[in-house]
C-alpha cells in the first residue's frame, strides 16, 4: 500500500461523513467486506452505513439505522442500538445497555457509560458486582466533546449538551445543558440566535465541536452570550446589503469597500461571509459561477493566483527563483483565500500548485534555512502556511508532494527547530520590539501546518505564556489600538494551544471577554467590520469597514466567544482560511 493510499484510507477514519459521496470502488469493497464480518457475529447495519476498521467494536448486539458511522478508535461494547443518522465520532466511548434515537450526535472523545458496579468497602473494587440500568438518548440530540453520560441516564428529545459536561440525571426534552455535573442552562427553542441545521446534522466534521454551552448562572458570560447572539441575529440580517455595497455589476468583482479596487481576496472574502452568515454563496452570482471565476483566476504554469493587474485584466508573476518558488506574497496567500473560497463552493482547484509539487525535500529545507526567522519572523510564517497549504490541496487533487518525503521533511525541520522556552519559532523579541512578529509569525506557521493537518502543537503551556504576555502588550492591545491580525493572531494560539493544555486558562478567558467585549463594538451598521488601524509595517486595509476586516472579525469573534465559552450562541463555525477544525486528518506521525 503507497502512502496516498494509506492516507486515504486513515481519512475516512476521521471523516466517516465523506465516505458514501468519496469512497473508491475499492475502498467500498473493503468496508463491505468489514460489515459482512461484523453481520457474521451478529450485527444488524443499515442502508449507507460505515463502520472503520480502526474502531474497536466488540458487540452482543449491533443494530445500526440508515446512514449511521462508527469513526475511528470509537470503542463500542455491550448492546448498542441506533437509529438512523446517528455519529459516533473519533475516539468516543460507548458501552454498556444504549439506545439512540435518530439523529444523536455524540462527539469526539465523549463517554456513554451503560453499567456501572458498586464501592462498598467489603470487597476490592474489581471484585464488586457490575450493574446495568442501561442509556437512552432521544431523537434529535447533540452531545458535545469529552462529555460522559453515566448509566442510568435518559436524555429527553431535541437535547443539547456542552462539551465537557459530567451527565447524572434526567435531561428533559429541549434542554440546552453544561457543567459538571451537567445542570440545564435554557430551554433550546428560546435560544436567541438562530443556529443553522446543518452546523449540528454534519457539515461539522465529526462532532469535533466543542463550542457547546458554557455560560452558568450567575456567570457574566451569560450576559456576554447574550451580547453575542444580538451581535450574530443584527450581522445576519445585514450580510445580503453588506455583500451587495462591495459588488461592481459594471466589472463583475468584488472589492473591499465600495471605491477600492477589484481584488481576488475580496472576492474570496464575500464567499466566506456569505457561507458564515448565510448559508449559502453570495447572491451576486449563482454558486458554480462563483467557482468558475475563480478557478479561472489560477496560473496553469505555477498553481498560483495572481492579483489581477492594474488594468483588471489578468496578473502577472514575477520569475522564478533558481529553486523554482515564485516570490509573491499576495499570490501566496491566494492559495489559502481561493482554495478555501472554493471549498465552501463545492469546487476545488483545477490544477496543482505546482511550485509546491516541484519543490525536492532537499530544496525545501534550503528555502526553510534561509527564511527571516529573526529578522520578520511573521513572512518566515507566512510561507510556512502557503507551503503546506499548497501541500494540502495537492493532496486533495491526488498529487504527491515533491519528491517522496517533502511534507515530512516540513514536519521534521519544524518539530526539531521550535524554542522549548517560548514554543515558537524565530527570535524571541525584546522588550523594545516587543513579541509582535514573533507571535504573529507563529499564528501563520502553525494555522498552514500543524491546525491545518490536525497535529498537536509543541510546548502548549509555553505556547500559552509567550501569547499572553504579548496580549498585554498596550502598544497592541489597549483599546482602539487592537486590528484584526494582531487580535487573530493571538487568539488563534490561544484556542489551538487550550486543545492541549488548561494551563491559565483563567487568563486566558478573561483576556478573550476583554476583547469578544470590544470587538462586539466595532460593527458598523451596513457596513460590517473594519481591520483597524495598520500593523506594523503599515499592513492592512486600514479602519473603513470592508470585506477583509468583517470576514477576519467574524472569525475572531467565533475564537474569543468559544474561549469564553458562549460560541453557541453565534449559531455560525468558521469553514474557511480560519477554520477551528483541522482542513484534513494527518496521514503520518510527526517526528519527536
Amino acid at each position: 500500500m503507497d502512502a496516498q493510499t494509506a492516507l486515504d484510507d486513515a481519512y475516512f477514519d476521521y471523516c466517516p461523513w465523506d465516505f458514501v459521496g468519496r469512497a473508491s470502488a475499492g475502498q467500498r469493497a473493503a468496508q463491505d467486506a468489514h460489515q459482512r464480518r461484523l453481520a457474521e457475529s451478529g450485527a444488524h447495519l443499515g442502508p449507507r452505513c460505515y463502520v472503520s476498521p480502526a474502531a474497536g467494536v466488540f458487540t452482543d448486539t449491533l443494530r445500526l439505522g440508515t446512514d449511521s458511522y462508527i469513526a475511528g478508535h470509537a470503542y463500542v461494547t455491550g448492546e448498542v442500538t441506533a437509529g438512523d443518522d446517528c455519529t459516533v465520532n473519533p475516539y468516543a466511548t460507548v458501552r454498556g445497555r444504549i439506545t439512540l434515537g435518530d439523529g444523536v450526535r455524540i462527539g469526539a472523545h465523549s463517554s456513554l457509560l451503560g453499567f456501572n458496579h458498586g464501592f462498598a468497602p467489603d470487597r476490592p473494587v474489581h471484585r464488586q458486582p457490575l450493574t446495568a440500568k442501561g442509556i437512552t438518548v432521544g431523537d434529535d440530540v447533540w452531545i458535545g466533546s469529552h462529555v460522559v453520560v453515566l448509566d442510568g441516564v435518559t436524555i429527553g428529545d431535541h437535547c443539547v449538551v456542552g462539551a465537557g459536561a459530567v451527565v447524572t440525571k434526567d435531561l428533559a426534552p429541549w434542554t440546552v445543558a453544561a457543567g459538571n455535573p451537567a445542570r440545564p442552562l435554557r430551554d433550546r427553542r428560546a435560544q436567541s440566535g438562530p443556529r443553522r441545521d446543518r452546523a449540528v446534522s454534519g457539515d461539522l466534521p465529526g462532532g469535533l465541536s466543542d463550542d457547546l454551552p458554557g455560560d452558568r448562572p450567575g456567570d457574566p458570560s451569560g450576559d456576554l452570550g447574550d451580547a453575542v447572539a444580538r451581535f450574530a441575529d443584527r450581522a445576519r440580517a445585514q450580510a445580503a446589503d453588506l455583500l451587495a455595497r462591495c459588488w461592481n455589476p459594471d466589472t463583475g468583482r468584488y472589492a473591499d469597500r465600495p471605491g477600492a479596487p477589484a481584488t481576488v481576496r475580496a472576492h474570496c472574502d464575500a464567499v466566506e461571509i456569505a457561507d458564515l452568515l448565510l448559508g449559502s454563496p453570495p447572491e451576486e452570482l449563482a454558486a458554480d459561477e462563483h467557482a468558475a471565476r475563480l478557478r479561472a483566476l489560477q496560473d496553469p504554469g505555477s498553481g498560483l493566483v495572481p492579483e489581477f493587474a492594474p488594468d483588471g485584466g489578468p496578473g502577472v508573476l514575477p520569475a522564478p527563483a533558481a529553486d523554482g518558488w515564485i516570490d509573491d506574497g499576495t499570490a501566496e496567500y491566494h492559495v489559502l483565500a481561493v482554495g478555501y473560497a472554493l471549498d465552501l463552493l463545492g469546487s476545488r482547484l483545477t490544477q496543482p500548485v505546482h511550485v509546491v509539487c516541484r519543490m525536492t525535500a532537499s530544496q525545501l529545507i534550503a528555502r526553510l534555512e534561509s527564511l527571516p526567522w529573526r529578522t520578520r519572523t511573521w513572512s518566515a510564517g507566512a510561507w510556512v502556511d502557503c507551503w503546506a497549504t499548497g501541500a494540502h490541496r495537492n493532496l486533495k487533487l491526488g498529487v504527491e508532494d515533491g519528491e517522496p518525503g517533502a511534507l515530512e521533511a516540513l514536519f521534521g525541520w519544524l518539530t526539531t527547530r521550535v524554542d522549548p522556552w517560548t514554543g515558537m519559532w524565530g527570535t524571541a523579541g525584546s522588550p523594545a520590539a516587543g513579541r509582535l512578529q514573533l507571535v504573529n509569525g507563529y499564528y501563520r506557521l502553525t494555522r498552514g501546518s500543524y491546525a491545518q493537518f490536525g497535529f498537536d502543537v509543541p510546548y502548549a503551556e509555553r505556547v500559552v505564556d509567550t501569547v499572553l504576555a504579548h496580549g498585554s502588550d498596550h502598544r497592541w492591545f489597549a483599546a482602539g489600538r487592537e486590528n484584526a491580525c494582531n487580535v487573530l493572531d493571538v487568539a488563534h494560539p490561544l484556542w489551538l494551544a487550550g486543545r492541549r493544555s488548561g494551563h491559565r486558562a483563567a487568563e486566558v478567558r478573561a483576556w478573550a471577554e476583554e476583547q469578544l467585549t470590544r470587538a462586539l463594538g466595532r460593527w458598523r451598521d451596513g457596513a460590517g467590520f473594519g481591520f483597524g488601524p495598520a500593523g506594523e509595517g503599515g499592513g492592512g486595509p486600514g479602519r473603513e469597514p470592508g470585506l477583509q476586516g468583517t470576514e477576519m472579525w467574524l472569525a475572531i469573534v467565533w475564537l474569543l466567544a468559544d474561549l469564553v465559552g458562549v460560541a453557541d450562541r453565534l449559531g455560525y463555525r468558521p469553514r474557511g482560511v480560519h477554520r477551528p477544525e483541522p482542513a484534513r486528518s494527518p496521514g503520518f506521525t510527526t517526528p519527536g
